[in-house]
């Protein structure tokens, strides 16, 4: 008998792969399953409902502890994000393959699939992970180039309905809610707010913004206005604190793996603060070659993440570097939240190493740098009198 685990997602695409992969495929078995990693309780409510109506056999795999230590935690220290989008749906795929795989395993399954199509990056990060393993790979709606049209279609003729047609493309985790399609795709057409629910426009934002405090141990955000939280509740916490004040909108062009530009509007006000923070407090703790050099490993790390290549080698080389300068960074970072901005008023760190004895107010002989500012820029006087 013939087995393939589904990632499951319960939206259309993934829906209409049930029976596709029993009737074009020739699978026995469809075992769908769900990897929670923040989803709102109703999607994922509705998924199952769906799922266990049109699989053989239908799971949910809470990974959302996992996915913010193993994976938004990695993120912070190494400042994730690509063209200024911070990463959301990339850093969540490869470890929603990763629990399909661990239950294709279980299950002895012979293959894995996914709902991806053939113009957006999520196949690659589905397919770098499962051709990692020896399991057939299957992507019905790729291979078949399916249109939205068409799973509609063929929705309809397998009895699968949902209520409610959805204008707009939406995936959402703890970390992140990415909204497109429809008009969206036009990158002239004014986003309207009916698209946002984590965060109010700026002109509806409180006029008095608000200072919260962010402490950190060793990269990661570990308490808010002095209470410690674990990471979980500390990202939800500053998602809701964040929101009301319109912090953590991104209305972007993108350039996909594939080659070419998407625009892409995301909503990720803990994402904001967070990344803000951590960078600020590295700038008052960390030397300029680690800061220059970091710059560098970070921006190689965001793009691992975003073509879904976290498997790579490189990828645990930069990790470990990342590590070994996030021992040192220890701190408390002050943020403003106001009209959609999330602005590092504060800091201060055990580790610090500003030094007060270089200040403006600090008696000293200041002669002593004349010296350096001798030969400072030489070779460009010695040019500029050629």
């Amino acid at each position: 008998m013939k087995k393939v685990v589904l990632a499951y997602s319960g939206g259309l695409d993934t829906s209409v792969c049930i029976p596709l992969l029993r009737e074009h495929y020739g699978y026995d078995e469809v075992i769908a399953v769900v990897v929670d990693v923040g989803q709102p309780e109703d999607d994922i409510k509705e998924a199952k409902e769906r799922g266990e109506r049109l699989s053989d056999m239908y799971k949910v795999v809470d990974a959302r502890e996992e996915f913010v230590r193993d994976y938004i935690f990695p993120l912070i220290k190494a400042n994730g994000s690509y063209e200024g989008y911070v990463l959301g749906t990339a850093i969540a795929r490869p470890l929603i393959a990763k629990k399909v795989v661990e239950v294709a395993k279980e299950e002895k399954a012979d293959a894995v699939a996914h709902g991806s199509t053939g113009k957006g990056n999520d196949q690659l990060r589905f397919d770098a992970v499962f051709r990692t393993t020896d399991l057939d790979l299957v992507a019905p709606v790729r291979e078949m180039s399916l249109t939205r049209e068409e799973e509609k279609r063929y929705a309809s003729e397998h009895g699968i309905s949902f209520e409610t047609e959805k204008r707009w493309s939406v995936d959402e985790n703890i970390w992140n809610r990415s909204i497109e399609g429809s008009e969206l795709e036009d990158p002239s057409f004014f986003p309207p707010e009916e698209i946002f629910q984590w965060t109010v426009s700026a002109n509806k934002a409180p006029e008095d913004g608000e200072i919260i405090k962010i402490g950190f141990e060793h990269g990661i955000p570990v308490s808010l206005n002095e209470r410690k939280m674990d990471g979980i509740s500390l990202i939800n916490k500053l998602n809701e604190v964040g929101g009301k004040h319109g912090v953590g909108r991104t209305d972007m062009i993108e350039d996909r793996v594939l080659g070419f530009k998407s625009r892409e509007i995301y909503e990720h006000p803990a994402a904001t603060i967070l990344l803000e923070a951590h960078r600020d407090l590295e700038q008052l703790i960390l030397t300029r070659n680690e800061l220059r050099f970091k710059e560098f490993v970070d921006r190689a790390w965001s793009e691992l993440v975003y073509q879904g290549l976290v498997m790579d080698p490189l990828f645990d080389s930069l990790n470990a570097f990342v590590d070994k300068t996030q021992e040192r960074v220890n701190g408390t970072v002050y943020v403003k939240l106001e009209k959609g901005v999330a602005r590092v008023v504060g800091r201060e760190s055990p580790n610090a190493l500003y030094s007060k004895e270089v200040s403006f107010d600090v008696k000293q002989e200041q002669m002593i740098a004349e010296g350096f500012s001798m030969y400072h820029g030489f070779q460009s006087r010695i040019f500029s009198k050629k």
